[in-house]
């Protein structure tokens, strides 16, 4: 079973881990996780640190935006299937 570990907790890990004064295998050792998942960790903060300096309007913006996009394709793809379907209920009545 996989273990969960709280947001709080793994910025705290990656804080250890940036600071050098342990070595990854250490912290891990200390924490009881597995260092691959200390570097995934590590891994995701660089790769998304450059985010805490947009302007929280333009984040927000930009997941509404991802959102309102989603939801237009999921619209399109129920419009497409009820039509289908009802192409197919029309076949089969037509059948029978």
């Amino acid at each position: 079973m996989q273990k969960r570990h709280s947001p709080d907790f793994k910025a705290e890990t990656v804080i250890e881990v940036l600071k050098e004064d342990q070595t990854v295998n250490q912290i891990a050792s200390a924490k009881h996780v597995a260092p691959t998942q200390i570097y995934a960790w590590k891994a995701h903060v660089l790769q998304e640190l450059h985010t805490l300096f947009e302007p929280q309007g333009k984040r927000d913006a930009e997941l509404r935006a991802d959102y309102e996009k989603r939801i237009h394709e999921l619209y399109a793809e129920i419009g497409k299937l009820t039509t289908q379907l009802e192409w197919l209920k029309k076949k089969i009545w037509l059948r029978t």
